[in-house]
């Protein structure tokens, strides 16, 4: 989210990290002068990035026996991280400004990506259990979790507790990459994560965008102004987004029929739409990451499958780049986020995850042939990712320390915690799951289906030996 003005403000995290707010909208590390040790840390740097390029190959060779195994990629680089910069092996201030360009770089192209995936003709016809969890269980979400955060902390304002409810709403598919991949699970239960994760960051993004305005309204005393700043985010945004999204597909398709382009090209293009929509959106006054959401959802419409660098790209480039910024969280944020977590702030983050969402899905289901069991395997795995801990940071720099640092610093617990929970749990649950469906002659969770609003991926867990 751009900063509505070009105030500068400096604040230092637990003595370890300082940042400076700009008018770019994100959180900035000082800028430190160079100096005669400059070739000590370019030999730093060079070796830093030669270990992490030698733990991602040795993972992408070892990655199906690990996908039933609790080592998921996102604990192994978040580990990776934190122990570099705990162990002194490597400074955080050497890359925070990495991080950062990372953190938006992947925000822009894995919301505009996730989405372009998403048939929504499909989503209307033949998906009422996702449908049920976005449009129910998300506000539900959000609306207990509040409840919670308000109870277990507080002293914050009401408006900095439901921003916090709102960042630990969405999840993130990465995380839970050996449930939705995983053929022994049922189908539809994993056509229902899959969609569900594809859309809910997007659905979430203006939830939390308008609680961090209206929190910023309650700190500042000014609440006109921010009110017509967060309707002029939310507004401005998606308009720019349809617009590039749906001329940016009329476009591929004119083009593809008469020969001008070829698949060569196609992810180029994508990805430079992606950034169009987002800098568009900017210049306008409207919220870019916004508009990179909708502007993917409308191309992904338009091309109709005829793009297959979309789906291609979740599963390569992509996985790279969500790899790096969970590797970068562990290496800035994770060290300085674990001293910050007190008995309240864990309070908050378990109750999140084994009540908050499980609740929510279990209402928002209420009435459907779900199964019990389903509800409690739907509820259960949603774990926090990337979402939440680059949604925190971009809403920190609107306010001062006192309020951005426990909000980030929560955030980025939140998602390591998650992250090994998850983890550890993924291959024993779904092995549980699967075994007690097939003791189930006839249920809804097992009955085939005829289409998928987002492709799912697979693999065989008996090719795992």
């Amino acid at each position: 989210m751009p900063a509505p003005s070009r105030k500068r403000i400096m604040f230092d995290l637990n003595g370890t990290i300082q940042f400076t707010v700009t008018l770019a909208g994100w959180l900035h590390p000082t800028i430190i002068p160079r100096s005669r040790h400059y070739t000590l840390k370019a030999i730093t740097m060079t070796a830093a990035l030669l270990i992490i390029a030698i733990v991602t190959a040795c993972y992408t060779m070892f990655a199906k026996r690990l996908a039933s195994t609790p080592l998921t990629a996102p604990i192994l680089f978040i580990a990776v991280g934190a122990f570099m910069s705990v162990s002194g092996l490597f400074k955080a201030d050497q890359t925070e400004h990495i991080l950062h360009l990372t953190a938006e770089i992947a925000l822009i192209l894995l919301l505009f990506l996730d989405a372009s995936q998403i048939d929504l003709k499909v989503l209307r016809r033949d998906h009422g259990w996702p449908i049920r969890m976005l449009l129910a269980g998300l506000p539900l979400s959000v609306l207990i979790g509040s409840i919670v955060a308000w109870l277990l902390l507080p002293g914050w304002p009401i408006a900095a507790v439901v921003l916090m409810a709102a960042l630990l709403a969405p999840t993130d598919a990465a995380l839970g990459q050996a449930v939705v991949s995983n053929t022994i699970v049922p189908d539809r239960v994993r056509r229902t994560l899959t969609v569900e994760s594809g859309l809910n960051n997007g659905l979430a993004l203006p939830l939390v965008l308008l609680f961090a305005s209206l929190l910023s309204a309650e700190l500042s005393q000014d609440g006109t102004y921010w009110l017509v700043f967060a309707t002029t985010q939310l507004i401005l945004g998606p308009l720019a987004g349809i617009a590039l999204g749906w001329l940016g597909g009329r476009v591929q398709l004119w083009s593809k029929a008469r020969g001008y382009t070829s698949e060569v090209y196609e992810g180029v293009g994508a990805i430079s739409l992606a950034l169009a929509t987002y800098l568009l959106a900017n210049q306008i006054g409207g919220n870019g990451f916004i508009a990179a959401f909708v502007g993917g959802l409308t191309f992904g419409n338009v091309v109709k499958g005829q793009c297959k660098f979309i789906y291609e790209f979740t599963e390569s480039e992509g996985q790279l780049l969500s790899w790096g910024a969970f590797f970068l969280l562990g290496l800035v944020l994770v060290p300085t986020a674990v001293t910050h977590l007190g008995a309240a702030e864990l309070a908050v983050i378990l109750t999140s995850l084994f009540i908050v969402r499980p609740l929510a899905v279990w209402i928002s289901l209420a009435g459907t042939d779900t199964s019990l069991m389903t509800r409690l395997f739907l509820g259960w795995f949603g774990p926090r990712g990337l979402a939440t801990a680059l949604f925190a940071l971009l809403v920190a720099q609107q306010n001062g320390p006192e309020v951005a640092e426990p909000i980030l610093m929560l955030a980025i617990n939140a998602v390591w915690i998650s992250a090994l929970l998850h983890g550890i749990t993924a291959a024993p649950a779904t092995r549980w799951y699967a075994g007690r469906l097939s003791k189930t002659a006839d249920c809804a969770e097992t009955r085939p289906i005829v289409s998928s609003a987002k492709p799912l991926r697979a693999y065989q867990p008996q090719d795992i030996n």
